[in-house]
């Protein structure tokens, strides 16, 4: 049989998937109307397809410059895979290379991974209600097992048994499918809607302001996205009816969602951005990035509120961090306090460069506003009651602002190996006395929120065309499979 191109090979996957998952929804509801289970022979077919790649070197080797799709042993390499239709543009960009300079020759087939029934059907378990339970399916048909989806890959610690392929990417079939239902419970979308460029925030004003800013998008004449995606399945697309629009978007049932989600989409390489109110606290910040890191995002921003820690801050002034103190504890057995969480240069270059864009102001003026340094991420929201232990930690690290994500966050994004950067806004001074009192508090937000949010979109703007440099080999391990 002769190699696959990486298009073909794309295809191949999807009727195999397409297939898999067809002949699963058929045998459910065959169960579902006379009792009839599936058998055996059946059940082999509710497989997800499975991609290999084969590099045996011949002459001298490729150098290429870039961080993603490079071959550094000779070998097989092999992942499942899942929803390659929605996944074919990244399928592309990873093949592509590895083919054309490195030779590698690509098959595919059916693997020996079990799709879970829950994840072929995009309605739930309606279908289920009050005709058979639970339990009586999973003796039958495959079922989410947690002992089969990890990240072993992605944090390192994956062994390689005699005669088994070597990694191919970070993330497996039943991996990637797992979070994709979480992502459509937390957030209140489609996954397929989730834009390669996130702003994360922790607070709804934000994405009030966000949803002003994408309407006035869509009624911009010559603009380049072309629809809304809100939570609760709303959409709203260039060239409806502003009022009806408004409308929509204000009704949206985001309060119904733990972390609702709004998504800008456009078309092309380029690429809408998504912005996600992720809530208070790490375990959140941990939970909504183990899900959206499987969809291979360019990068994610925390934009927020912090509590300044220096007598020279005002409160409004902006903190972009080069580092992190990480006292969250939530990452701490998988990446260790210790290992170094570096800022990347392109995100904090094209953060300062936004800010001075946005806020007209440049050099000193620019730097009485936007201070860069450390930022203190806790896991206790009331950290300033145990203010006499927590001194001298503070001090030593020289940081310069407080919250409960972006320490999360980054550490996340380093492990997981998505671009990532913090841009805050100091709303109290904790340790001068300087609170929020209701007034004042509404005045910043109006004031800041808007700036605040630009800052952040015109930062990603920046970032798009630098994807080269972005996906750098600085979040890369040296053992790293071959897909970024």
């Amino acid at each position: 049989m002769p190699a696959l191109t990486p298009a073909q090979a794309v295809d191949r996957l999807d009727a195999l998937h397409a297939e898999a998952a067809g002949a699963l929804r058929a045998a459910l509801a065959r169960f579902v109307q006379d009792g009839t289970p599936p058998s055996a022979a059946q059940r082999a077919g509710f497989c997800y397809p499975e991609l290999r790649l084969l590099w045996q070197p011949s002459g001298p080797l490729p150098l290429p410059r870039r961080a993603w799709a490079k071959l550094q042993v000779p070998g097989i390499y092999a992942t499942t895979v899942t929803q390659p239709a929605a996944f074919r543009r990244y399928l592309l960009q990873q093949l592509e290379p590895l083919v054309g300079e490195y030779g590698a020759v690509l098959s595919v087939g059916r693997s020996t991974q079990e799709m879970p029934y829950p994840y072929v059907l995009e309605s739930g378990d309606e279908l289920f209600q009050g005709v058979t339970s639970p339990g009586e399916l999973a003796r039958h048909f495959p079922t989410p097992m947690l002992s089969a989806v990890g990240d072993e890959i992605a944090d390192g610690v994956w062994t390689q048994a005699d005669g088994e392929p070597l990694p191919l990417a970070l993330f497996d079939a039943v991996r990637v499918d797992y979070s994709l239902r979480r992502l459509v419970h937390y957030t209140g979308t489609d996954w397929r809607a989730v834009q390669p460029w996130i702003l994360l925030t922790n607070y709804q004003r934000y994405v009030e302001q966000f949803v002003r800013w994408a309407l006035a998008e869509l009624a911009r004449e010559g603009g380049p996205y072309d629809r809304l995606v809100l939570p609760g399945g709303g959409v709203v697309r260039r060239g409806d009816d502003p009022a009806e629009a408004l409308r929509l978007a204000q009704n949206a049932p985001w309060d119904r969602f733990q972390m609702p989600a709004y998504h800008l989409c456009r078309g092309g390489e380029q690429a809408g951005v998504s912005i996600i109110n992720i809530g208070v606290g790490p375990s959140n910040a941990k939970n909504i990035t183990d899900h959206l890191a499987v969809l291979r995002p360019h990068c994610w921003l925390m934009i927020g509120h912090c509590g300044g820690l220096r007598q020279t801050q005002t409160i409004g002034d902006y903190v972009l961090a080069h580092g992190y103190l990480r006292r969250d504890k939530i990452l701490d057995d998988l990446v260790p306090p210790e290992v170094p969480v570096p800022a990347l240069a392109e995100v904090q270059v094209a953060l300062q460069q936004a800010a001075a864009q946005v806020t007209g102001e440049q050099g000193e003026a620019l730097k009485r506003r936007l201070r860069t340094g450390t930022v203190v991420t806790y896991d206790d929201r009331n950290w300033e009651l145990r203010w006499s232990q927590e001194r001298r930690r503070i001090n030593l690290s020289r940081a310069i602002a407080v919250d409960m994500e972006s320490g999360t966050l980054a550490a996340q994004g380093y492990r997981l190996r998505v671009p990532y950067g913090t841009l805050l806004c100091v709303s109290d001074k904790p340790l001068h006395g300087e609170i929020k009192l209701p007034g004042a508090a509404s005045a910043f937000y109006q004031r800041a929120v808007g700036e605040h949010l630009a800052i952040g979109l015109a930062a990603l703007d920046i970032l798009r065309d630098q994807l080269g440099a972005l996906h750098s080999r600085k979040l890369r391990s040296f053992d790293e499979p071959p897909f970024r």
